[in-house]
């Protein structure tokens, strides 16, 4: 249940996103600001049709834009004016939605002001987005139902809602079987001070570190043992290999073995017509040979990824993969 103060750091953070800032550039600190991975042509290509406007309040933490959109439905928490669900309108085209929930009307308004822009510059003959004004923590209040979307995405918003555990449930309950839960975000390496944590610009003086967390809702069966896959290479942009995430990387016809884990999300995602899987048992054809990974080498927090890396570059670019239950993330 919300407190007052919860109610004042909204009204604080809607006073900050929607009428401090007019554009990116005004940030009032760079704990946002990393470096990514060389961004795939048509994710280019998709962002640069963008009305400038839109792009110009982009607040967002790197880029979080997943693979294999085709078709899906997409339910985007936060993220500015809109930048990346217009991205997404082209990447899940006329068959897919994407529809932005946020509490800053102003950032809503600018949202809708620019979709007949972008559907006429799509050539979309019906608009595939909504935009929502509400909190991304009371998604029924907002009419999302049930097993609604393949995927919901979130850009550095998740660390600025108070409820995290309501949220975190809310889109459990959103997400069809199979979805997926991509966020990226930033994390402090200890309990913030309560000056600290209502301050209105700062949230901490501690360690930071940002990282993209990719999270399934899966069955409470899957497969119990180690797996081998092979990549189709069928996923655009992807073609040669998909890093799915700092303990994956899946090369074209190149059987690697993966956990129970991993093999349980490959087989009931979305990635499932991408990849050819097998028990461990059964050694798969492969032109490529075989990359084995223990599981101990699994890495899951994102201190660790960041100590283990030799670069702040792919340190801030790589995801962590896991299950998602309304509990826990094993």
């Amino acid at each position: 249940m919300a407190t007052p103060q919860d109610a004042e750091i909204r009204k604080d953070m809607q006073t900050y996103y929607g009428k401090v800032l007019k554009k990116s550039t005004d940030l009032q600190t760079k704990v946002c600001v990393i470096a990514a991975r060389p961004v795939p042509q048509h994710i280019q290509e998709a962002l640069q049709n963008v009305h400038e406007e839109v792009s110009l309040r982009y607040y967002g933490c790197g880029l979080v834009i997943p693979e294999c959109l085709e078709n899906c439905w997409i339910l985007d928490l936060g993220s500015g004016s809109g930048r990346d669900c217009y991205a997404f309108s082209q990447m899940v085209g006329e068959k897919g939605h994407v529809t932005r929930i946020d509490m800053t009307e102003g950032q809503v308004e600018i949202s809708n002001k620019y979709i007949e822009y972008h559907m006429e510059k799509y050539g979309f003959q019906a608009p595939n987005v909504t935009f929502i004004h509400g909190y991304i923590e009371k998604l029924e209040e907002s009419g999302i139902k049930n097993e609604s979307y393949d995927t919901v995405v979130s850009n550095c918003v998740i660390n600025l809602v108070p409820d995290k555990q309501q949220m975190l449930q809310e889109v459990y309950r959103v997400l069809k079987n199979g979805g997926e839960l991509y966020f990226s975000d930033v994390y402090a390496s200890l309990e913030l001070p309560e000056e600290i944590r209502t301050h209105k610009v700062l949230w901490g003086d501690c360690r930071f570190v940002s990282a993209t967390y990719r999270l399934f809702k899966l069955p409470k069966t899957g497969p119990t043992k180690k797996c081998q896959v092979i990549y189709n290479e069928g996923i655009t942009g992807h073609e040669k290999e998909l890093i799915f995430d700092a303990n994956f990387t899946f090369k074209k016809d190149e059987a690697v073995e993966v956990d129970e884990e991993t093999a349980t999300i490959l087989k009931n995602s979305r990635f499932a017509q991408d990849f050819l899987i097998r028990p461990d048992e059964e050694k798969l054809p492969t032109c490529g040979g075989c990359t084995a990974l223990e599981v101990k080498d699994v890495i899951t927090d994102p201190f660790e990824l960041a100590g283990r890396s030799d670069s702040a570059e792919s340190r801030s670019s790589l995801a962590v993969s896991g299950c998602y239950s309304t509990k826990k993330c094993s």
